[in-house]
């Protein structure tokens, strides 16, 4: 009996293939934005309690069964409560996606001038080993964290930076926050991660950094004070030992605007669009 490959290759069988492929990029991106965080250990609870459920329905335990429903519906308001940071963190990220995104192409000169400042600053303190943590905002606000700190409001210049960082002063032991290129504030408290997966030899700071990652678009520079590395953090990734060379490339991409236009896939398919209509007349 010949096989059918008109059956095969039909609409309804097309759109099952795009459902399960939506599906699975659905799962895949909800892995991502879970990995290294404290919600896989609450992910990896949720999945014990469904096997439970479904062995109790096999076996005939009605009782626990009945348990792990109620567990099971009212467990969605608690998901919605427990991984709060997660989902808005994932919202965030949605929200930023490249679908409505326009680049301007004016370069901004101020934000050139911050990634200098914080080269001058960074290259001082690695050197005398002078631990630092700076965190500059990006798309998702960091009023909570802002106000834990001392309130500056003052231009970014590695000067200050330094002078900020510098051992036993009032200012030195929290974070520096970095917002619409000035110092909002410094000594703010960020939160710490408690990954398993950040090394046991990186202490608070890197902590700090890696939680305020978590939660955040924020890009943070850390400066050990024990090797004088630097490491950066962003969208719970973090990035060690850092030369001059490979952290200046990393800040310029994230901080300064791209010089020529970019437009999105949607902006550059609505531009076509109207073109060609335009041209009819």
């Amino acid at each position: 009996m010949a096989f059918d490959w008109n059956s095969l290759f039909s609409w309804q069988n097309f759109i099952r293939l795009l459902d399960i492929l939506a599906v699975w990029y659905v799962i895949y991106m909800l892995m991502m934005l879970l990995r290294g965080t404290k919600a896989v250990q609450l992910f990896r609870g949720i999945v014990v309690i469904i096997v439970i459920k479904l062995i109790s329905w096999y076996v005939g335990l009605e009782t626990v069964s009945w348990i792990m429903d109620q567990v099971i519906n009212w467990g969605i308001i608690a998901i919605i409560v427990i991984f709060q940071p997660e989902i808005r963190r994932g919202l965030e990220h949605l929200g930023r996606g490249s679908l409505f995104t326009v680049y301007n192409k004016k370069e901004n000169e101020a934000e050139i001038q911050l990634v200098k400042a914080l080269d001058q600053a960074i290259q001082y303190m690695s050197k005398r080993r002078i631990g630092a943590l700076i965190t500059i905002q990006m798309n998702t606000g960091l009023d909570d964290y802002i106000e834990t700190g001392i309130k500056l409001d003052a231009d970014v210049t590695g000067a200050l930076l330094i002078n900020i960082f510098i051992p036993n002063t009032p200012l030195h032991d929290g974070a520096v926050i970095i917002k619409d290129n000035k110092i909002a504030v410094a000594a703010a408290y960020l939160p710490l991660s408690e990954s398993n997966l950040i090394p046991k030899e990186l202490g608070t700071r890197h902590r700090a950094a890696v939680g305020i990652s978590e939660v955040t678009d924020a890009l943070t520079i850390v400066v050990s004070e024990e090797t004088g590395g630097v490491t950066i953090t962003k969208n719970n990734e973090l990035i060690r030992d850092l030369d001059q060379q490979d952290y200046l490339k990393l800040l310029y991409n994230d901080l300064v605007p791209k010089t020529e236009e970019k437009n999105s896939v949607f902006t550059r398919f609505l531009t076509s669009f109207f073109n060609k209509g335009g041209r009819k007349h």
